[in-house]
């Protein structure tokens, strides 16, 4: 039997005579057999939904009656607006940041928007000067992936190659210190085999194509010492300059600007440079984790195979400068590498002075430095050198280096290779077949000769295993100040670095042997 709470509750839901007619045809006072009066269900139900809308209705105008209670509802209402308005937004927003992680995915598989603080800003500039490329035979790029897929590589590839870090747990050079002739260590970054293909590329499809000034004869096919020494043969008088810290006086915005210049476009130029410089390192070691750390701007590195090319390149105005005092003063001018000469004969002898003064406000403008010790006046009584070769009378290898080369091999015939050196090389058999290969190269007259003992003496002691040069950690608190040279020519003190009774006469200090090419 139903509760009074349950009755209540079902004539709540519809209403009183329903209910009682439900309970008297359930109870047995309404005969279920016989026939059915008029239904009034309908008008029951229909009675029903009046008096709830009624009662709303009221419930309503009560309501109304009550501000704190409209006051309420109102801010109620605003708040579920305001809950559902900011789940929306949410919503919105996090489709938006899924849509641009993956635009920006998609972006970064085809374009190179960043690489780095300092060195992105032209990454923007898209366009080439197509007909400026076409005219020098250089090749074109329609954009960063082109560019990657030419040089075999993705542009995922290609980014981490030329991003720039100021501190970082990979690097991408091998560094080492050569020890110089003259004291001290020369820093070698040797690139690591992926950057260096690249460089490679850059070097063969680019740089090599690119027109450079006819007085360079360094880095040069069809070019060597040679070329370079033998237009100052028999001249009265020779100078010799030579540029400070060459390679890393190219720093990346002039190497950005060669690119730029050949018509290439800001993000193009800036991804070239990138990759053919770096900055000095030092090694860090900091919660047992090993850093790179940056401790320079970007420079060529001197080790790259397109850092050769470059400075070149770089120099184009500084040779056409150059070659044109040296015209002006009926003087021959030629350039390898940081080696500068000056030759002249006759009334050119008269104007050492001017050539220097001139020749050191060229260099300055150009951005470079001439090594205050090394500027040599070689004059015909003397010993006049150009790159390692003698040029008196005729193109010529030292004398006291061939008597030392003669006597060397003597030595080994003898008592064999054990013990001995050249060139400050330990493997002594492959160090004596350059250096006859590279007599011969100059004089065939004189290297003839030594080819054949030192190929007498390689079947008998047998062809030495080449070795790497000897590598010295690299480390700047090491490093030794150049050595003072020796006595040689003419040697020129501007204002800055010393009177002027400096002149003397002597030879010239010893350099590299211009046979060792590694």
């Amino acid at each position: 039997m139903p509760t009074r709470q349950e009755l209540y509750d079902r004539i709540r839901e519809s209403s009183r005579q329903e209910v009682i007619l439900e309970e008297m045809i359930q109870l047995g006072f309404w005969p279920s057999g016989s026939q059915v009066p008029y239904d009034p269900k309908e008008d029951l139900r229909r009675e029903r939904e009046l008096q709830q809308e009624l009662q709303q209705l009221a419930t309503k105008d009560r309501n109304l009656q009550n501000i704190d209670y409209v006051r309420a509802q109102a801010r109620k209402q605003r708040l579920a607006e305001s809950r559902q308005k900011q789940k929306e937004t949410k919503e919105r927003r996090l489709r938006e940041k899924q849509e641009r992680a993956s635009a920006w995915q998609a972006r970064k598989v085809s374009e190179i928007l960043y690489l780095g603080e300092g060195v992105s800003n032209s990454l923007n500039q898209r366009e080439s000067n197509h007909e400026k490329l076409s005219s020098a035979g250089l090749p074109r790029f329609d954009g960063v992936e082109d560019l990657a897929q030419l040089m075999g590589v993705t542009v995922g590839e290609l980014r981490f190659l030329a991003y720039d870090r100021a501190a970082s747990q990979v690097t991408h050079y091998r560094r080492f210190g050569l020890k110089k002739k003259t004291g001290g260590i020369r820093e070698i970054s040797a690139p690591m085999p992926r950057l260096k293909r690249a460089q490679e590329w850059i070097l063969k499809q680019i740089l090599e194509k690119v027109e450079v000034h006819d007085s360079a004869h360094g880095f040069r096919p069809g070019r060597s010492i040679l070329t370079n020494a033998r237009p100052h043969v028999g001249q009265d008088v020779v100078i010799n300059l030579d540029l400070e810290n060459f390679f890393p006086t190219v720093t990346f915005p002039r190497i950005r600007g060669v690119f730029r210049s050949l018509g290439y476009s800001g993000q193009l130029a800036t991804l070239l440079a990138l990759i053919c410089s770096e900055p000095e390192k030092s090694e860090v070691i900091l919660d047992g984790q090993h850093y790179h750390v940056a401790r320079s701007e970007r420079r060529l590195p001197q080790g790259a195979p397109s850092s050769p090319a470059l400075t070149n390149i770089i120099c184009r105005g500084l040779d056409a400068r150059l070659a044109a005092l040296a015209s002006r003063l009926e003087m021959t001018y030629t350039r390898y590498a940081d080696d500068i000469t000056f030759s002249g004969s006759g009334e050119a002898t008269q104007t050492i002075g001017k050539v220097l003064r001139q020749a050191r406000y060229i260099i300055a403008s150009e951005d470079f430095r001439i090594h205050p010790s090394k500027t040599r006046i070689l004059r015909k009584g003397s010993r006049q050198e150009v790159t390692g070769l003698i040029v008196n009378e005729q193109l010529g290898v030292n004398r006291e280096l061939l008597r030392r080369f003669r006597a060397l091999l003597y030595q080994i015939e003898v008592s064999g290779p054990a013990g001995k050196h050249w060139g400050g090389k330990h493997d002594v058999m492959t160090s004596i077949t350059g250096f006859a290969n590279f007599v011969q190269m100059v004089d065939p007259d004189k290297g003839r000769p030594l080819q054949e003992k030192v190929a007498s003496l390689q079947k008998k002691h047998g062809i030495g295993q080449r070795r790497y040069a000897s590598r010295t950690p690299w480390n700047p608190s090491t490093v030794a100040p150049d050595q003072p040279s020796k006595p040689g020519g003419e040697e020129v003190a501007y204002p800055d670095s010393g009177p002027r009774d400096r002149f003397r006469n002597g030879t010239p200090e010893p350099k590299k042997p211009w046979w060792k090419f590694w």
